[in-house]
Parts: C-alpha cells; structure tokens; sequence
C-alpha cells in the first residue's frame, strides 16, 4: 500500500473500496477487513464544531512577503487548504511561488516554526538563484535555504500524479517537517496530454483526483498546498459585454477543489494586484503588492 502513498489509517479512510481493490495482493474480503480495523481505530463519525474548532488550531500561515497581500489572505497561506493563484502570463505567479519557497522555512507567528517545502514545477520556470536573491533579502544562508527545497520536474500529467504518491510517502517519513507544497502551473500538462473537446471529460475526471489527492494530503499531514493556473480567453465572453473575458482555465472542478482562489493581475511597473475570487473565510478584497529582486513585497506608494 506503500507504493501507492498509502501511509497512515487516515489514508485507508480517505481512499475507496474499489480503489484498495485495484492494489496488487488485495482481495475483497481483505479490502473489508482493513477497512473495519481503520474504522475501529479512528472515530469516523460526527464531532461537535467546537472539537472541530480546536483541531482547527493547528492550521498555520505562511506569509508572503508583503504586509498587504497577508492581510488579504488573513495572515498568509493556510495549511490543511488549497490556495490557487491565476493570472496571465507575468502578472507574479511563478515569482509568488518562489518567494515562499524561502518565507515557509522562517519562523513565523502563532508559533509558526518553519519547515521545508516540495516543489513540482510542470513548465520548467523554477530557478535556483532566484531563492539565493530572495534569501538574501531574509538575511538567511543560501545553501540552507536551497537544501530545504525538494524540487520535481513534472513532464505529463501522469507523472504529476505519480509525484504526488512520492510526496505523501515523504510526508509520512517526515512527519511535520514538511510544511508547503507547491505546483507551479497545475493546468500545464493537462493541457498539453488531453487535446479537443473528445477528451475533455476524461481530463477533468483526472484533474478531479488529481485535486481531491491533494486536498487530502494538505489535511492529512497538516501542509499548506499552493498551486498556480493559467488562463483562456472566452471567445463567447464577447457577446456578454463581460468586462474581462479571460477566465482561469480548469472549468468547474478546479474552482471547486481550491480553497482560496486568488486572482493576478498587473499593475504599473512592477506593481501586481491580488484579489480575492473565493474563499469560505475571507471577504472580496483587493490588495497591491510588487515584485523585486528579493521575491514580493509591499508596494511603494
């Protein structure tokens, strides 16, 4: 079960019967017993909202690198969720990405003590010397920062997949050292492996598990999940007098599966503008933020 990233009783839970039947070795019968010991061992039942409420407590943040934008999110990424960012092509995704590459592995508030992060990267943008500038913007050593990063190089959405399986299998092996995973652009490869109308349904049924993974992972081992997407232009949107006919791209199932969406776009100059397109806990807000040589920042006004 270790193979498939199976690593903890939560996991058995999280995962169907006629999923744990598709493992090499598994019958049926030993499907339902293993199930009926996972049921004994955790409580899968109901649990008050107040109980829910002090599990809750252990969800950290993980700042940005701009006061503004923080505020924004409430204080930063949330652990145990999943934060989409989309934009255009230069509107600060990659760069966001790579910042908090750097700002998860400092201490932070509420007792937020660092860890490191995994990196999936499906369009070959992650750059080493980017997180040596950002780090010399924190004041912390180069090499620490570089070995804290586990960086992937994802090439067809079936790898991207795969990887996943690697990461939760890690994840368990380092219980709690782990603290982000990032993928930057989740949409890339699907993109790219499923062409046409003909395949969509079957693209979208694929990026629905690949989503759904994630946000079990993210609750699981208790990480902050923060992935990046690209965007389309509506060619229906002209009729409608929309005022921005550019839609993130992922449909319905992506918007469903993250958590907080977070919108891109660019400003004057260096200066990019975040809002807020969904959240279950934070208000449609707008904040300015700006991009230097050491990652985001706040804004000069």
């Amino acid at each position: 079960m270790k193979l498939v990233g199976i690593c903890t009783i939560k996991g058995i839970q999280m995962t169907t019967r006629k999923a744990l039947c598709n493992i090499k070795g598994l019958s049926e019968a030993k499907v339902e017993k293993i199930k009926e010991a996972a049921g004994k061992m955790l409580n899968v039942g109901f649990q008050t909202a107040f109980e829910y409420s002090a599990r809750r407590k252990q969800v950290f943040r993980i700042t940005t690198g701009s006061q503004e934008f923080d505020k924004l999110l409430g204080g930063g990424v949330e652990s145990m969720a999943i934060t989409e960012a989309f934009g255009e092509f230069r509107t600060g995704k990659t760069q966001l990405s790579h910042t908090f590459c750097v700002t998860a592995q400092l201490p932070g508030e509420d007792g937020y003590s660092g860890g490191k992060i995994v990196f999936i990267d499906t369009e070959n943008t992650f750059r080493p010397d980017r997180l040596r500038d950002i780090a010399d913007r924190f004041n912390v050593d180069h090499s620490a920062v570089l070995d804290n990063v586990l960086y992937a190089r994802a090439y067809t959405s079936e790898h991207q997949m795969e990887l996943l399986d690697f990461v939760a299998a890690k994840f368990h092996e380092e219980g709690g050292v782990f603290k982000l995973l990032i993928i930057d652009s989740i949409m890339a490869l699907f993109r790219v492996d499923f062409s046409g109308r003909g395949e969509l349904a079957e693209r979208q049924q694929k990026l629905a598990q690949m989503l759904s993974r994630l946000q079990k992972i993210s609750e699981e081992y208790n990480v902050a999940v923060f992935i990046t997407n690209q965007m389309t232009a509506d060619p229906g949107a002209g009729m409608t007098f929309q005022a921005d006919p550019k839609k993130p791209i992922g449909g319905h199932i992506l918007a469903h599966a993250s958590t907080t969406r977070i919108s891109l776009r660019k400003g004057r100059g260096e200066m990019r503008i975040a809002k807020i397109f969904d959240s279950p806990d934070m208000p449609e807000n707008e904040a300015t933020f700006a991009i230097s040589a050491g990652g985001v920042t706040d804004a000069k006004e």
